[in-house]
């Protein structure tokens, strides 16, 4: 498998757990529409709207998660 595709497998994987993540954070409408709670969209609103650098040191970890993976991709570790 080449990397181009070893890392668009990663994104999808990436972007499907956290869809599954987020729906299961939200209240499902009967409607088909899903409501997320006001804490949460208040704290990803202040995340996506604050530099990484600036972010406090726990909520880095996640993103230092990521870029883990994606070395370890790119370096054949996978």
């Amino acid at each position: 498998m080449d990397l181009e595709h070893k890392l668009s497998e990663y994104a999808h994987n990436t972007w499907s757990g956290w869809m599954k993540y987020l729906f299961s954070k939200c209240v499902m409408n009967e409607d088909g529409t899903a409501t997320l709670p006001e804490s949460l969209v208040s704290r990803w609103n202040r995340q996506l709207n604050t530099k990484y650098d600036d972010l406090p040191e726990n909520e880095k970890l996640s993103d230092q998660v990521e870029a883990r993976m994606i070395l370890n991709i790119i370096e054949g570790k996978d």
